[in-house]
């Protein structure tokens, strides 16, 4: 079992998300899906700097040689402090943030280190994201339609009453399909399956189900959040290219339809989780500019061992010039709202 964390670190990690989502969404809706996306790496990493830890990044934005920020690998941190497993994703949902549509976020999460699966040459997971209360009933190898009759009896409802989480791509037409003939409700989203596990983990945000197949690093971010929440989510490698199938098949001691339960994703059970809205949705709120120069943000901070979950409204007084990093936001002013 890794070292636990002695201090809820997702406290100083939300000051992370934060940066980020206030660097990416100057690039709302300015089709720059690339410049929102480098933004918020740069204002991560400059922050991560300060944060007293000695983190290395497991899931990150790719290789050394594709990823000159963020890569996997890379040492974050003030180099003090716990040795912890780093996960980030600046932002998730580029293309929501480019086309200024909802759900956008900035994300990480932490754990002590070693605690974190890697998913190595896998670059999409199959997943099944419940809340608590259904966490028991879900068997990613059994069909859509076995799983939806199963929570809904647990959770003592209709299946017309759930509503699935799935993203809206070509792969997923059999699911989508097979979940309208239960009578249970989609929710069709083009890209955030980080949110919409966040969501489906949480009783009363409307959604209640997260299915399909993603990217394998966003499962392993959903992972810690899920698991800090006390939801149920399985996993199993689901490869949609040739070159990752070969790539897989290469691996040593290691099944492509191994199911993957939250213990395998997340070995500790301190795991941490930061997020910020960059643009609106129904759970986060996005980053809002208002005339005096002010800028607000919402963020939920999740820790597992405890099982606290704080939902915070940064107003921060940004001078043009501000480069995150060096000092906190000027003028940061916080309110724990939940």
């Amino acid at each position: 079992m890794p070292d636990r964390v002695y201090r809820n670190l997702g406290m100083e990690l939300v000051r992370v998300t934060e940066a980020a989502a206030l660097s990416a969404a100057r690039y709302m809706g300015t089709g720059n899906k690339e410049a929102g996306d480098g933004a918020a790496v740069d204002a991560m990493r400059a922050v991560l700097k300060n944060v007293e830890m000695d983190g290395v990044v497991v899931i990150g934005e790719g290789e050394k040689d594709e990823a000159p920020m963020l890569y996997n690998g890379e040492r974050v941190g003030s180099g003090g402090g716990p040795p912890v497993d780093v996960a980030v994703d600046p932002v998730e949902g580029t293309r929501l943030l480019a086309l200024g549509r909802p759900n956008s976020i900035a994300v990480i999460a932490a754990a002590p280190r070693g605690s974190f699966w890697r998913p190595g040459p896998s670059l999409y997971m199959d997943k099944i994201v419940v809340e608590k209360g259904a966490r028991e009933a879900i068997d990613i190898t059994c069909s859509a339609t076995e799983n939806l009759y199963r929570i809904a009896e647990v959770l003592r409802r209709p299946v017309s009453d759930l509503t699935v989480f799935v993203l809206d791509k070509p792969r997923h037409q059999g699911l989508i399909n097979e979940i309208r003939q239960t009578g249970a409700r989609i929710s069709l989203q083009t890209d955030g399956d980080v949110m919409g596990a966040l969501m489906a983990a949480i009783p009363g945000t409307g959604v209640d189900v997260l299915m399909g197949i993603g990217g394998t690093p966003e499962g392993v971010i959903a992972a810690a959040a899920v698991k800090a929440i006390g939801g149920g989510m399985q996993g199993r490698r689901a490869p949609q290219k040739d070159y990752e199938r070969e790539a897989l098949a290469a691996l040593e001691g290691e099944t492509v339809d191994r199911v993957l339960s939250l213990d395998d994703l997340v070995r500790s059970e301190d795991a941490f989780f930061a997020a910020t809205g960059i643009t609106d949705g129904p759970f986060l709120e996005g980053v809002h500019f208002d005339r005096q120069g002010g800028v607000t943000t919402h963020s939920i901070i999740i820790r597992a061992l405890t099982g606290s979950i704080r939902f915070v409204k940064g107003v921060h007084q940004l001078n043009p010039e501000h480069i995150f990093g060096e000092i906190d936001t000027p003028g940061a002013v916080r309110t724990a709202v939940r």
